[in-house]
């Protein structure tokens, strides 16, 4: 059993505090034991606007926020998801959402591009166009490491099962969604979204997030979770800066996949358009 860490934060657009503030709560991390920590959607910037992400956007494999991780995981010897930061892509007026895995010398292993994006209108004051200024990435990640693989996602992403069962198809065993979730819809959907992705996927989940008002402006659900494969909610932080920890068990895996085994049940080979029929 190694021990995992989700981190909470209430994230602003000042990058240098941000990362200032979070580094204490790694050196907690640490000292817990843990082995890897993941970090929440936007951990370094929360953006008063969208032209903040892409003047601060950073070109893959330089730049502030990317030297901090690799600073820090290698400093305190530990695997670090960094849960989302802005790079630069091949259009000059949109970023990728990405979350990039460190292991604990350093070096980035893992980039992971948020396929999902956040279009929705909740209500006649608040609406996103996430779209407007971000790429769309167009493959998984399951990356290996000595908890075991982990299934990479962010945020939005939670809704769209397919995304989680093919990353266990492709042998994920420990799925990741760093979020800067809603307050609107993480009031009544985080809880339940997790459950199920965490029991359809017989998984566990490590949920990251964002809790409070940032910038004056926008309000985030927080409520950072780790849930085990059976889907119980197995340590949980509602708000405040901090972080939750707790063991991964490989067997605890197999063990439930033995009881349920529903990812043997599958049967895309039917699914298609569907039939017609007639009386």
């Amino acid at each position: 059993m190694l021990r995992i860490a989700a981190v909470q934060t209430n994230s602003s657009s000042d990058i240098e505090d941000n990362l200032e503030r979070i580094v204490p709560i790694l050196e907690q991390c640490r000292d817990d034991g843990c082995v890897m920590v993941v970090l929440p959607e936007c951990f370094a910037l929360m953006q008063k606007h969208r032209r903040q992400l892409i003047d601060r956007a950073e070109k893959f494999g330089s730049g502030l926020i990317q030297d901090w991780l690799a600073s820090e995981s290698n400093r305190l010897g530990m695997y670090l998801i960094g849960g989302s930061i802005p790079l630069q892509s091949d259009d000059p007026v949109r970023i990728t959402n990405s979350s990039l895995v460190y292991n604990d010398l350093g070096t980035c292993i893992a980039r992971y591009d948020k396929i999902f994006l956040f279009d929705v209108q909740l209500s006649k004051d608040e609406s996103y166009t996430e779209s407007d200024y971000t790429k769309a990435g167009s493959r998984i990640v399951v990356v290996d490491t000595p908890l075991g693989n982990i299934g990479l996602s962010i945020c939005y992403d939670l809704r769209f099962p397919e995304l989680y069962r093919s990353l266990v198809n492709c042998g994920a065993n420990v799925l990741v969604v760093p979020s800067a979730f809603a307050y609107r819809t993480g009031f009544v959907h985080w809880t339940p979204l997790l459950k199920a992705r965490a029991i359809e996927n017989t998984s566990y989940f490590v949920a990251p997030a964002q809790f409070g008002t940032h910038n004056g402006n926008r309000k985030t659900w927080g409520n950072t979770m780790i849930l085990n494969p059976w889907g119980k909610v197995i340590q949980r932080l509602e708000e405040g800066w901090g972080y939750i920890s707790a063991n991964v068990n490989l067997q605890e895996i197999e063990s439930v996949r033995k009881q349920l085994p529903s990812l043997k049940h599958q049967r895309f080979d039917i699914f298609g358009t569907p039939s017609s029929s007639s009386e």
